[in-house]
């Protein structure tokens, strides 16, 4: 797997991956821009307005028509939220030219030139989004807000991150607020899209057999020419050297609920960027994988929790702690969950724990070209973090780390907030 980037203009960057692992090429479009209060609703609703239709394709049916031409190709979006960013995702997935009959149309030119058109080029009506896609857009986005509910456990780490991030960018629901939607028609939602376009940081991703003259397909791209060069406006995950709670928040919600949910946030100081990789393992001696301290101790010996488990957000330098409980079981299980945080300050764990929390994540690191989807994830995020460490670099600083390194990592862990979801 080779990994190759080039701006093509200022915030506009091309990325390959070259791989002969796969019969299929995979194309992606990011759009990234900052989380705000006033636009989150509105990005949500683009997101999903843009596959609804293009210049040369109207609706959704002929997106999916000329799909099934290119020999059954797939187009797919969604929209995620990564660190204080909000990244509109567009993806096309067709099979390689190499292995397509002679004399067939050229389907990497193809698939570029209608994934940049969905994305660049939508259908319009009357100087703005066809209103009937609008409406039905913004029901869809109602109902998914509306419907967050329905996943308690979703539901409750939402609400644990929105407690602790009161206020500020990450806190915010990545498909915003109903009351929102009610503002919202063709042409100002366009108007708003011009401008995103326009301004936001833009990352084209191709895995797959790549030709050689690939960035001349790319950067001659009616749709891409169109666009300027920009200050792409977007946030730099750089969640270093927080500051450490004194005292942690405490929430408490009741609903209609069969088994209680408790989520832990956990703030993480560190003094660099390379600590991260010390704080991967601390997580996984925590809670992130079969053999941690909390499947272990909450899950299976104590058996106080249903699910046990920790996971490191790496662009806020949080750690999650996420346990489904007997209500009854509250104080019992967060008093055990709270001696896990304090064994692993003490160095209460073995070098087994090391070495298999090393072998779970290396496991991990070496599945990543095995998806073409994963490689794009990763060459993504570190893209975000403006890091460049290879999947092999990435390997040996994993290798790297010590009991002391781990046992420093514990030292800079506070919890911030504990909430939970009761009857």
């Amino acid at each position: 797997m080779e990994y190759k980037q080039t701006e093509l203009k200022k915030g506009i960057k091309l990325h390959t991956i070259s791989t002969d692992k796969f019969k299929t090429n995979l194309i992606a479009v990011f759009l990234t821009t900052k989380l705000d209060r006033e636009n989150v609703t509105k990005n949500a609703v683009i997101s999903a307005i843009l596959r609804r239709g293009s210049k040369t394709m109207p609706s959704q049916e002929e997106i999916s028509k000329q799909m099934e031409e290119m020999y059954g190709a797939s187009f797919d979006c969604g929209l995620d939220k990564t660190g204080d960013n909000q990244v509109l995702k567009f993806y096309l997935e067709t099979i390689n030219d190499n292995f397509l009959p002679e004399k067939s149309e050229n389907i990497m030119q193809t698939s570029i030139q209608k994934l940049l058109e969905i994305v660049f080029n939508p259908y319009i009506e009357n100087e703005g989004f066809k209103p009937q896609y609008v409406e039905q857009e913004k029901n869809n986005i109602k109902q998914r807000i509306e419907g967050k509910i329905d996943n308690k456990a979703r539901y409750s780490m939402d609400r644990c991150i929105e407690e602790m991030y009161k206020n500020e960018p990450f806190g915010l629901y990545k498909f915003g607020y109903i009351e929102d939607l009610e503002t919202m028609d063709g042409k100002n939602l366009y108007s708003y899209y011009q401008e995103l376009i326009q301004s936001c940081k833009i990352d084209i991703f191709i895995s797959g057999i790549i030709p050689e003259q690939i960035e001349k397909l790319v950067s001659n791209n009616e749709n891409l020419q169109k666009l300027e060069n920009r200050e792409p406006n977007y946030v730099i995950p750089k969640e270093l050297n927080k500051k450490l709670p004194e005292q942690e928040k405490n929430i408490t919600e009741s609903m209609e609920v069969t088994q209680g949910k408790l989520i832990l946030g956990l703030d993480v100081h560190l003094e660099d960027e390379d600590l991260r990789y010390d704080v991967l393992i601390y997580n996984s001696i925590l809670g992130g994988s079969a053999n941690s301290k909390m499947f272990q101790n909450v899950r299976e010996k104590a058996h106080l929790a249903y699910v046990a488990s920790s996971s490191y957000l790496r662009f806020k330098n949080n750690i999650f702690i996420n346990c489904g409980i007997e209500i009854g079981n509250y104080e019992k299980a967060l008093e055990l969950i709270k001696q896990q945080i304090e064994d692993m300050k003490n160095g209460n764990f073995t070098e087994e724990d090391i070495q298999n929390a090393k072998k779970g994540i290396i496991a991990t690191i070496k599945t990543i070209d095995d998806e073409q989807d994963t490689g794009i994830t990763y060459y993504f995020g570190q893209e975000l973090s403006q890091s460049n460490v290879t999947i092999e670099e990435y390997e040996n600083r994993i290798q790297k780390v010590s009991k002391d390194n781990i046992m420093n990592i514990a030292k800079n862990v506070a919890i911030n907030t504990i909430y939970f979801l009761k009857d």
